[in-house]
């Protein structure tokens, strides 16, 4: 009976942990099943949460969008779209007819003048290999350009080629990017009138001088702490820099009577100004200039003058800014109007009297890149973000009004009384499209 009893219990123990090690094993088998339906819902969480993301950026493109296309005012004659990323600079041509614009894109657009009264605006594109540009600027014959590259910190050449259905080519031309001197990023570039030599300045206290074949001719030290601005004067004569310092100095590039390069010389100074200059431009025979600086002003000066017996650019005009920040200037050709920029907002200034005639806020969502007048005055480029937009020089006309008004009265023969009333007329009409559009 014993043997019995303790059989029977062995039995009983054995089956009961066989049965344990069977529940053991179904809850394991059970445990890898529901992990993948844990994964698949984590998973699933995550794709929700990547889609609102998306969603989010998504409206917030929209959303700027909507803010650039609401943007509207009177004398705004269209905005220039085309690229996809920041615009860094732009250029008008020397004659008249187009206007460049690149970016970070690694794109540069080339621009009719003629439709810029036009809805639609047809562009001809030129991608630049293994970098981008920077800046851009026309050759004098308006047919090849040269761009800034941003990475190399050099130069490379363009031509612009016509086909025969009246179409543009943009290509690269038949030379070698120039070496690669500046130690430092590029702030601008340039190519004389006179088609002599070309300019590179970078943000150190480098400018170079080259040929357009890419040789260095001379490299100058500017002893300004840091370079802010450079370009060359529309006459060709000049290069002028400015930074940290608060005045702009101006050198004369010299050649000989066969156009052999001679040397760079120090000209003149612009000295008034109580903090450093974010920039300056010259109008086109360079007898005038104008300048903004860190202390909330633009001034104008009178550069008419023979520095070599010593005279000095005397100072014209000293005009105060609303506010303080990055800013940029520029001088239309006949000196009528003045265009500053401070941050995202643009005033138009009469060129006669420095009073302010227009301010335009919230041009764009940054702060504006580059600024330039048509040749013909009668528009000014303003470039940011990812467009260029045209505005309508008004201010120009009314000054230009004013000037011609005041010559009426002087004016002794009845040919150039005549001529002169022409000439108030045109500039009447002008300003009468505008507000009529």
């Amino acid at each position: 009976m014993i043997d019995a009893t303790q059989l029977a219990f062995t039995i009983a123990v054995a089956t009961l942990i066989i049965l344990i090690l069977i529940f053991i094993k179904t809850i394991r088998k059970s445990e890898p099943e529901n992990q993948p339906n844990f994964k698949k819902e984590t998973e699933h969480e995550s794709t929700k949460e990547t889609q609102k993301i998306k969603e989010k950026k998504i409206s917030l493109k929209n959303l700027s969008k909507s803010k650039e296309i609401a943007f509207k005012h009177d004398w705004l004659s269209t905005s220039l779209k085309a690229h996809s990323d920041t615009i860094s600079g732009i250029d008008f041509s020397s004659n008249g007819k187009y206007l460049l614009s690149c970016g970070n894109d690694r794109a540069v657009f080339l621009w009719s003048t003629k439709e810029f009264e036009m809805h639609q605006h047809r562009n001809f594109r030129c991608n630049v290999e293994f970098d981008h540009a920077l800046k851009v600027r026309f050759s004098p014959d308006s047919k090849s350009f040269i761009a800034g590259l941003g990475n190399a910190n050099t130069i490379r050449a363009f031509k612009i080629l016509k086909k025969e259905d009246s179409s543009i080519q943009i290509v690269s031309a038949n030379i070698e990017d120039f070496p690669q001197k500046h130690k430092t990023n590029l702030i601008n570039i340039g190519i004389s009138c006179n088609a002599k030599f070309i300019m590179t300045c970078s943000k150190d206290t480098t400018f170079n001088v080259w040929n357009l074949k890419g040789g260095l001719l001379a490299s100058i030290d500017t002893i300004l702490g840091n370079n802010n601005y450079a370009c060359i004067s529309p006459c060709g004569r000049f290069i002028g820099v400015c930074g940290f310092t608060p005045d702009v100095k101006i050198w004369e590039v010299l050649f000989d009577k066969t156009d052999n390069f001679k040397e760079v010389r120090r000209a003149f100074e612009l000295k008034g100004h109580s903090a450093g200059i974010y920039a300056f431009a010259f109008n086109s025979d360079s007898s005038r200039m104008v300048s903004v600086s860190k202390d909330k002003t633009w001034r104008l000066w009178d550069t008419k003058i023979d520095y070599e017996r010593g005279q000095d650019a005397s100072l014209m005009l000293t005009v105060p800014l609303e506010e303080k920040g990055p800013s940029l200037i520029a001088i239309s050709a006949d000196s009528y109007s003045v265009a500053v920029t401070v941050n995202t907002k643009l005033f138009f200034f009469n060129g006669l009297t420095g009073e302010c005639d227009q301010v335009i806020e919230n041009v764009f969502n940054s702060s504006v890149c580059e600024i330039a007048f048509s040749n013909d005055n009668n528009y000014l480029a303003v470039a940011g973000d990812r467009h260029v937009k045209i505005f309508r020089n008004i201010t120009g006309h009314k000054s230009a009004i004013q000037d011609l008004e005041g010559q009426l009265k002087i004016v002794k023969t009845q040919s150039a009384k005549e001529r002169v009333e022409q000439l108030i007329e045109q500039h009447r009409k002008f300003i009468e499209n505008v507000s009529q559009n």
